[in-house]
């Protein structure tokens, strides 16, 4: 089924504005509210996971999607995430709430599929406050020792360009990159060279896209570090970005211009579908 253009549209509406703990904590919490009311329309259990940060309480936004059949309900869950907060002074289109369009719009389309595993959607806080919901989540999943089957990130997924030149190169990246900004990256580590491989191979029959695995947890290329995957990484969890490369395409990037106007609905539509491909890969029957 393809991907509701007008619910998409909504979506963006709602959460498109600046959502930032210290300049602009309503709008956050309205944010946090809205995945919350999304993820219960959609048919999804939802609860919060509380964390003290920043001398506050905030919290993580999760729906879940619990496959109907008995052996499959105590998989490990795949997760699929977003952070919903911004940087000050940014309405954040791109960064990050193109990225939350495309989750809720997978979170609706699983109402149809037969799965073989939980899936978790989560909506994480404080992504740009040193990924501070993203390591608490990931940190209590390990102390309780928690398995996961892995966890998808989505990490500016809505600004592409087909003009020539409109990619920059990442310093230190090992790989040919396409000078035309058109492509969505799907970065891995080592230790998550399957679930990028199996990622990957889901996405590329929808849109264009550059696959990367790096060394250990990236240290080496910190470019590949800025995302709630790290946290996954840092606590041994196989873990993936999907990205459109954020300030090495987007000249709006953590500026007040990153406005609805300047996101590519089409883009955001391929990698929903996509994403959607790898969701029924990792965690649906083949015939679902």
């Amino acid at each position: 089924m393809p991907v509701d253009l007008n619910h998409l549209k909504d979506d963006l509406r709602h959460l498109i504005g600046e959502r930032h703990p210290l300049s602009s904590p309503l709008r956050l919490q309205e944010a946090e509210a809205y995945l919350h009311r999304q993820f219960f329309e959609a048919g999804l259990t939802v609860t919060k996971h509380h964390f003290q940060a920043l001398g506050g309480t905030y919290h993580n936004v999760i729906g879940t999607a619990h496959p109907a059949v008995q052996p499959f309900q105590s998989a490990p869950p795949l997760i699929l995430a977003a952070h919903f907060d911004t940087v000050q002074g940014s309405p954040g289109a791109d960064d990050n709430a193109s990225a939350l369009a495309v989750m809720l719009a997978v979170a609706r389309q699983v109402r149809a599929v037969k799965l073989t595993r939980p899936i978790r959607f989560i909506g994480f806080n404080l992504e740009e406050d040193n990924l501070l919901g993203s390591s608490a989540y990931t940190t209590l999943l390990r102390k309780n020792r928690e398995a996961i089957n892995g966890a998808i990130v989505l990490e500016c997924v809505g600004y592409a360009s087909h003009q020539h030149n409109s990619q920059k190169i990442p310093p230190g990246v090992p790989i040919a990159v396409p000078t035309t900004g058109n492509f969505l990256a799907v970065i891995g580590n080592e230790r998550s060279q399957a679930l990028t491989g199996s990622v990957a191979n889901a996405l590329q029959s929808h849109l264009p896209i550059v696959p990367l695995v790096v060394p250990s947890n990236g240290e080496k290329l910190p470019d590949t570090r800025r995302s709630d995957h790290t946290s996954f990484w840092e606590q041994g969890f196989p873990a993936v970005m999907l990205t459109d490369t954020a300030n090495f395409r987007n000249p709006h990037y953590h500026r007040p211009t990153d406005t609805l106007d300047t996101l590519n609905l089409d883009f955001i539509v391929s990698v929903a579908d996509g994403v959607t491909a790898a969701i029924i890969a990792l965690a649906a029957q083949p015939n679902a």
